[in-house]
């Protein structure tokens, strides 16, 4: 089964990694589809972002069962169209739910042969987004715990110069 895993990961953090290295252990293959989403302003470019995720997810025990990707328009629309059976997304809190359960509501009255599948983030990643990272970044705070170690010092380097 093939399931991907969408968002900006702008920049993707140890929570992301998570959710894709237990993805990848339940699934045939999971693309990382880095969608481009107009009402975000992000700061790093796609192209950092594809190759952040290469660079981090490299090492993962079940890295070749792993694409990244980078998508636009209708993300369930995409995920069909690459042969995805299914949208993996995950939650933090129930703000989290409540979002996605209208995001997959409105993607399974899009397309209901596409299932959406939450998996629940660790108590330790509970509060980590990648707006979080940002912040801490660009106040000059210590974000080594929050993103992986492959990409620490290429992040920290383009926070501190905001």
């Amino acid at each position: 089964m093939k399931v991907c895993y969408p968002g900006t990961f702008d920049p993707i953090t140890k929570g992301h990694i998570d959710i894709i290295e237990r993805a990848s252990r339940m699934f045939d293959e999971v693309v990382v589809l880095i969608m481009h989403n107009p009402a975000k302003n992000c700061l790093f470019s796609e192209e950092e972002r594809t190759q952040f995720i290469r660079d981090s997810i490299a090492d993962l025990p079940h890295a070749e069962k792993i694409q990244v990707m980078v998508g636009s328009g209708l993300t369930v629309e995409y995920a069909a169209s690459i042969g995805a059976s299914a949208i993996i997304r995950g939650i933090r809190a129930v703000s989290d739910y409540e979002y996605e359960l209208m995001q997959a509501t409105a993607n399974m009255y899009l397309n209901d042969r596409v299932e959406t599948l939450l998996l629940i983030a660790r108590p330790q990643y509970s509060f980590l987004s990648s707006s979080v990272v940002k912040e801490i970044g660009m106040n000059h705070g210590d974000i080594s715990e929050l993103v992986p170690e492959q990409i620490l010092e290429r992040v920290a380097e383009k926070l501190r110069s905001r």
